[in-house]
């Protein structure tokens, strides 16, 4: 007899305030056959928040053994077992483990579900007072300034808002990095200790903010920044138009290919950006 294939539960959990547990999520923890926690110390307060104790078998799921742990929770499922997968707070996948397993489950057609919970970008994002009907998510930034600044040049034209996830001992030099590229008056939120004692929001251009940040910062952070404004086609000199190619020629791009999409983004003739680059080449710019 063939054994149906289980399901697998990301369940959301509280950002901070444990009353923001989803009702759902004690049930799940009840009663799933194997539970996998990012950390199963923060698993075991959370139960007993709730008042719950699981039944099934509990196991560590980190991002240092989610490779090698991945293939005996998915043999789990194959045999039948409800799965939940718990991370230390938000969402599991989102800048948390959890894709790989996702992935090597649907590849065998295992059902996935949620209990979905608090969410540190959707709040963030709400809280910021930036534009909300547009935005995109880009996780933590290269710890390295070099790295840190090719990311940030790479959405510098973004139109969308931007929202990050940032250590507080590394705030003040990714605000401060966000001045240069996106200019010190594009404005920002930065979301500290979202639902808990603490919260904070401190709205402002980012040159404030990175000076504010520079006397320390303490907490989870959330950082939400408005997207760059439309410009017109008169509003882009050579130099910016030079900087948006180097931008994509660093992302892989042709050089051949990287002016023909300026030129389609800025509504520009293409020999006008090529100029602009030659320009900026034989004036070793």
């Amino acid at each position: 007899m063939t054994v149906a294939p289980g399901t697998l539960v990301l369940a959301g959990t509280p950002i901070g305030d444990i009353s923001d547990a989803p009702p759902r999520l004690a049930e799940e923890l009840a009663g799933a056959d194997v539970v996998a926690a990012e950390d199963t110390r923060r698993l075991r307060r959370l139960t007993q928040a709730l008042g719950v104790t699981p039944k099934g078998r509990v196991l560590s799921y980190f991002e240092g053994n989610e490779a090698a742990r991945t293939p005996e929770l998915v043999e789990e499922l194959v045999k039948g077992a409800r799965v939940l997968l718990v991370t230390d707070a938000g969402m599991p996948s989102v800048s948390d483990p959890g894709y790989r397993l996702v992935a090597a489950a649907v590849e065998k057609d295992i059902r996935v579900t949620a209990v979905p919970g608090p969410s540190a970008v959707l709040t963030a994002l709400a809280l910021s007072g930036l534009p909300v009907d547009r935005f995109c998510f880009e996780g933590f930034l290269p710890r390295k300034a070099g790295e840190r600044l090719s990311r940030l040049r790479e959405v510098a034209g973004e139109r969308r808002t931007l929202v990050y996830f940032e250590a507080p001992h590394r705030l003040d030099d990714t605000l401060a990095a966000m001045a240069e590229v996106f200019g010190t008056d594009r404005r920002a939120a930065v979301c500290r200790e979202l639902t808990k004692t603490y919260e904070e929001v401190r709205r402002g251009g980012l040159g404030e903010l990175a000076a504010w940040a520079a006397e320390g910062v303490r907490g989870e952070i959330t950082v939400v920044v408005e997207g760059a404004p439309e410009r017109g086609p008169e509003e882009l000199d050579a130099a910016e138009l030079v900087r948006r190619v180097r931008v994509r020629e660093e992302a892989g791009e042709r050089r051949k290919e990287a002016i023909a999409a300026v030129a389609a983004d800025t509504g520009l003739p293409k020999r006008q950006v090529f100029d602009a680059v030659v320009a900026a080449k034989n004036a070793g710019a």
